[in-house]
C-alpha cells in the first residue's frame, strides 16, 4: 500500500481548509507550519475533529487555539522538567550517599546488595560502558590518572540517566535499611510505592526530552498510591483510570519537591501557566474543575 503523499506547507494549509478549520489570522498560520509541523500540532488538533475518518472539523474550531494549547503544552512540560530535575538530582545524591557509607565507594560492583543478579549484570555492563565512553571532564580524567580502577560512585553515577537511576534503587534487596530510608526521605514509608512512582516519571521524563506532548497524553506505566497520603497530597486516592493521566503523578511530585526543596515554585508557576491560558482543556490531563482545592496545592 503506497504511502501518503507529502504536502506543501500551502498544500498543508488548503487541506485544513477544507477540512473546516478556520484562521484569525491566515497570513501567520504557514510560519507555524513551516517551525512546527503539521504531524505534530496534528496531537493538539486530533479532538477538534468531527470524524477520524476524513478528519473534518468541528464547526468552530481555530487554527490559533491550536497554537495557544501547543504553547501551553510547551511551558506546562518545561515545568514538570522542573520538577523532575530535583528529584533525579536528589536520587543520584541519596543513592551514591547512603550506599557508599554503607558499602564503599565501589557499591554499585556488590552483587550482594541487589535481588536479581541478573539485572544486575546487565546494568553493570551498560554502566561501565557509559562511564568509559564519557566525555565529561572528571571521567576520562579519571581513566587517564587511574585506568585500572573502577570510579568511585559519586563520579560513576553522574553520568548515568534517571531511568537507569530508577533501575538500581528497584532493584537493590528490599531488606537493606538504604533502601527505605531513601523512600523515606522523599516522603513515603514504602520503597516499592516509590520504584512505581521513578518509573512513571522517567517515562514523563523521556515524553518531554523527546518534546512530544503531555496534554491530554495517557501514560501507559502502573503506579501504586499510598492511602495515607490521602488528605495530604490528593483528597482521594487516584484509581487506575485516573492514574493514566499526569495530575496526579503530577501531584506526586510536588509533594517529592517539597521534601526536597520546601522554597520551590512549582505551584505559582502551574497556576500562573493556567491563568496565563484560561481556555486550555486541563481536564483532558486529569485536573479535576476545583483542582486547587486539592491538599496539594493548599
Amino acid at each position: 500500500m503506497p504511502g501518503k503523499i507529502p504536502l506543501t506547507i500551502q498544500d498543508q494549509l488548503n487541506l485544513l481548509q477544507q477540512r473546516n478549520m478556520t484562521f484569525r489570522d491566515i497570513t501567520a498560520a504557514p510560519h507555524f507550519l513551516a517551525n512546527i509541523s503539521y504531524y505534530r500540532l496534528k496531537g493538539y488538533w486530533w479532538e477538534m475533529q468531527i470524524d477520524f475518518v476524513n478528519h473534518n472539523f468541528k464547526q468552530g474550531s481555530v487554527f490559533e487555539d491550536v497554537i495557544d494549547l501547543y504553547n501551553f503544552d510547551r511551558h506546562f512540560r518545561l515545568i514538570v522538567f522542573n520538577a523532575i530535575e530535583r528529584i533525579e538530582i536528589a536520587l543520584r545524591t541519596k543513592l551514591i550517599y547512603h550506599l557508599s557509607l554503607s558499602y564503599g565507594g565501589e557499591w554499585y560492583l556488590n552483587q550482594s546488595i541487589f535481588k536479581d543478579k541478573k539485572e544486575h549484570i546487565k546494568f553493570l555492563s551498560k554502566l561501565l560502558n557509559d562511564m568509559c565512553q564519557s566525555s565529561e571532564e572528571f571521567m576520562v580524567k579519571h581513566y587517564q590518572n587511574h585506568p585500572d580502577d573502577y570510579p568511585e560512585a559519586w563520579k560513576g553515577l553522574e553520568v548515568v540517566t534517571l531511568g537507569t537511576l530508577s533501575k538500581i534503587f528497584d532493584n537493590l534487596n528490599p531488606q537493606l535499611p538504604e533502601k527505605s530510608k531513601i523512600a523515606n526521605e522523599f516522603g513515603l514509608s514504602s520503597a516499592k510505592d516509590f520504584s512505581s512512582w521513578l518509573r512513571t516519571i522517567t517515562l514523563i521524563r523521556n515524553i518531554i526530552a523527546h518534546h512530544s506532548r503531555l496534554w491530554n497524553r495517557v501514560l501507559i506505566t502502573k503506579y501504586s498510591w499510598p492511602s495515607n497520603l490521602t488528605n495530604r497530597v490528593l483528597n482521594y486516592v487516584p484509581d487506575e483510570q485516573k492514574k493514566k493521566k499526569v495530575f496526579p503523578i503530577l501531584c506526586a511530585m510536588i509533594y517529592m519537591n517539597d521534601k526536597i526543596s520546601s522554597g520551590h515554585s512549582l505551584r505559582n508557576e502551574l497556576h500562573e501557566l493556567i491563568q496565563s491560558f484560561p481556555n486550555t482543556a486541563i481536564y483532558k490531563m486529569g485536573f479535576p474543575p476545583y483542582w486547587f482545592n486539592e491538599p496539594i496545592f493548599l
